[in-house]
C-alpha cells in the first residue's frame, strides 16, 4: 500500500469510526501515572522506563484487535509497508498525529519515527533531579504498544526513544528495529 494510499485510510478511519477521547484528559492521565510510577521506584527512572515499556506492551496485545477491526487492512508485503501503516494509520487512529518514517538502514530491518509533535508529552516538564533528563524517556508506554501490537501480527520488534524534545533535544525520535518474523509457533506448556 503507498504512503499515500495509508494516509488517507488513516484520515478515513479517524473521521469516520473513532470514538474521540479529550487529548487534554488523556495527556493529564497518562503524567499522573509516570508521576505516580517515579514515586513507587524512588526515582529509578530505568525501572519506571521498563515498567512503561511492559505497560505499553500488554496495552499493543489488545489495541491490535482495534485497530484491525477498524481499518481492515491488507496484510503488509514488507516491513517498509508495515513502517507507513503504523505511522499514517496506527498513529492517526489512536492519536491524531503522523509521525514521519525515515533512516531506513540499507537492510530495511530498521526505521525511525519521527514525531512533529506528541500529545503525551503536553504540559510536561521533567523533574530537575539531574539525572531525569538523562535516564527517563517519558513516552516509553508507545515503544511497548508498539512491541506488543507488532508481536501479534508475527512480527519481534525492538523499540526505543533515542531524542525526545522533553530531554531538550531538536526532535522526539523512536527507532524500531525488525528482530524477526514470528512463525505461527505454540505456547510453551507450563508443565
Amino acid at each position: 500500500m503507498s504512503a499515500t494510499k495509508a494516509a488517507r485510510m488513516g484520515e478515513e478511519v479517524w473521521k469516520t469510526r473513532i470514538d474521540k477521547v479529550n487529548a487534554e484528559l488523556v495527556t493529564l492521565t497518562y503524567g499522573s501515572i509516570v508521576a505516580q510510577l517515579c514515586k513507587d521506584y524512588e526515582g529509578d527512572y530505568l525501572e519506571v522506563n521498563k515498567q512503561l515499556d511492559k505497560m505499553g506492551y500488554n496495552i499493543g496485545l489488545r489495541l491490535i484487535e482495534d485497530y484491525l477491526a477498524k481499518t481492515a487492512p491488507q496484510r503488509c508485503v514488507n516491513f517498509r509497508e508495515t513502517a507507513e501503516m503504523i505511522a499514517r494509520v496506527g498513529f492517526k487512529i489512536f492519536l491524531n498525529i503522523t509521525p514521519t518514517v525515515a533512516n531506513w538502514t540499507s537492510d530495511n530491518k530498521q526505521f525511525s519515527l519521527v514525531f512533529e509533535e506528541n500529545p503525551l508529552g503536553d504540559f510536561v516538564e521533567l523533574p530537575d533531579d539531574g539525572r531525569a533528563q538523562n535516564e527517563l524517556w517519558y513516552s516509553n508506554l508507545l515503544c511497548g504498544v508498539l512491541r506488543g501490537a507488532l508481536e501479534m501480527v508475527q512480527m519481534q520488534v525492538d523499540a526505543h526513544f533515542v531524542s525526545d524534545t522533553l530531554r531538550g533535544n531538536e526532535t522526539t525520535e523512536m527507532r524500531v528495529s525488525l528482530v524477526r518474523y514470528i512463525d505461527d509457533e505454540l505456547p510453551q506448556s507450563e508443565d
